[in-house]
């Protein structure tokens, strides 16, 4: 995993350079999340709500809308493609992503459209690395994440 400013940028993800990831499944799905320099950006996020399983998205268009006291906005679908599933845990917990940005505060599963074109707009390796990099630097971005509970209540 490289590290910019605080910042976790995972290599086995594709990134739109702005602020969603997306990463590939063994069964054609694809998840879809916030970065860690969004989530930092954002501020504690405290509401969540997504697009039913089912619905058919447009590349571009939300596939759901995050809100935090500093920011509200929606999250892009890179593709086109139908929404699968909805992380039960953002629903219940959307601060969480300020915990998790990569791992159990996934957003939404999408299946593609044209699986083939999934990916055509996004940015993955080196290219994605030098893009996140840049995009933390105009926007001067350190990144920090909340503490769990645990870490919260015992100290680190």
């Amino acid at each position: 995993m490289t590290q910019y400013h605080g910042c976790d940028l995972p290599e086995d993800r594709y990134y739109d350079l702005d602020y969603v990831w997306v990463r590939p499944e063994e069964d054609g799905t694809y998840t879809l999340g916030i970065t860690d320099p969004a989530q930092t950006m954002s501020g504690r996020v405290q509401y969540a709500r997504f697009k039913k399983p089912g619905k058919h998205i447009k590349a571009g268009k939300p596939v759901g809308r995050l809100e935090s006291s500093k920011w509200a906005g929606g999250v892009p679908s890179p593709f086109d493609g139908e929404i699968v599933e909805i992380n039960p845990l953002m629903e219940s917990d959307p601060g969480y992503i300020n915990i998790d940005p990569y791992g159990d505060a996934w957003l939404v599963r999408v299946r593609p459209d044209d699986p083939e074109a999934a990916l055509a707009h996004l940015y993955g390796g080196e290219k994605a690395m030098e893009g996140l990099k840049a995009w933390i630097d105009r926007y001067e971005v350190y990144c920090m994440r909340c503490a769990t509970g645990e870490e919260q209540e015992g100290g680190p």
